[in-house]
């Protein structure tokens, strides 16, 4: 695949071809490449590794694939997180260790005395609206599963982001839904 830039002006139009569908290996190939460059602003070397991995993972799992799963799997820890719905203790590491990639820290505010952790979507809640102060946008996406899953943008590509998940079929929203 050729490398392709990110131009929010054109709204993705050179990913299609009129005689190609969403289906098309490439049209598929450049959708993904785009989701990556938004989940890995300013970092184009991360999302060529992670680009890498998805092609590979497409390769193995064949043509008729579901290239959202594949591409959650390529993200994750690096550029996303996917963990339990009700692991707290995962999920507050998880958003640390992405918001930590922009020296951001998300003060959680736990009590010291507290026995348990908060529900988790009262931590995703509390990471989305402190990652909105600083201009960044965190994204949950249905996963079918008892887990959850997402990444964290910048706030001024959110509608790139909602264009690129669309046309990938990717069930997100930016917070918690």
């Amino acid at each position: 695949m050729t490398s392709h830039e990110y131009d929010p002006d054109d709204n993705f139009g050179h990913a299609f071809h009129a005689q190609h569908g969403v289906d098309d290996d490439d049209a598929l190939e450049a959708v993904a490449w785009q989701f990556l460059l938004l989940v890995n602003p300013d970092d184009e070397d991360a999302a060529l590794q992670q680009f890498a991995a998805f092609q590979l993972a497409l390769d193995e799992a064949g043509g008729d694939a579901d290239p959202v799963p594949l591409l959650r799997d390529a993200i994750d820890w690096k550029a996303g997180f996917h963990v339990g719905e009700v692991d707290a203790q995962a999920l507050m590491e998880a958003l640390d260790e992405l918001a930590g990639r922009w020296r951001l820290h998300i003060d959680w505010a736990l009590d010291d005395d507290a026995r348990e952790l908060p529900d988790t979507s009262e931590l995703l809640q509390t990471a989305f609206a402190q990652l909105r102060e600083r201009h960044y946008c965190l994204w949950t996406m249905e996963t079918g599963e008892p887990t959850l899953a997402g990444w964290i943008t910048h706030e001024r590509d959110m509608e790139a982001m909602q264009l690129v998940a669309s046309a990938l079929g990717m069930p997100a929203r930016p917070g918690a839904g």
